[in-house]
């Protein structure tokens, strides 16, 4: 169970069971694993995405980026992994897909920040 014991005992005291707990972990988790699911298949096949991230000796507005890869792994609620551009890369360390298409990933490392990424530059 992915809950601390903190929030376990709040949820308790709030009348949930252990069972109802457990229940409840597990579908954050399949939730997690169906996010990372959509993250991977949005980069499957595209070999270049636009972003909104800030970048150094940037004018800013919107990047465009030669894409290798996106490598995810989850646990319990988490989604992390690496991100691989044509010359760099950056670890992930979170990510959702979003309704307008897009999607989100929390970049750590040199980005260190969220960032959107579509498959044009019209979707930004």
């Amino acid at each position: 169970m992915h809950f601390d014991q903190r929030t376990q005992a709040a949820l308790r005291e709030v009348g949930l069971s252990t069972e109802q707990l457990r229940e409840v972990s597990d579908r954050v988790t399949e939730l997690t694993r169906e996010d990372a699911d959509a993250l991977l298949e949005f980069f499957e096949g595209l070999s270049v995405v636009y972003s909104d991230m800030d970048r150094a000796h940037s004018a800013g507005g919107i990047q465009e980026h030669d894409l290798e890869y996106l490598d995810l792994y989850t646990h319990a609620d988490d989604i992390r992994g690496y991100l691989r551009f044509a010359s760099w890369g950056v670890p992930v360390e979170g990510g959702r897909p979003l309704d307008d298409g897009t999607v989100e990933l929390a970049l750590g490392p040199t980005v260190d920040d969220r960032v959107r990424f579509a498959p044009d530059p019209d979707g930004l």
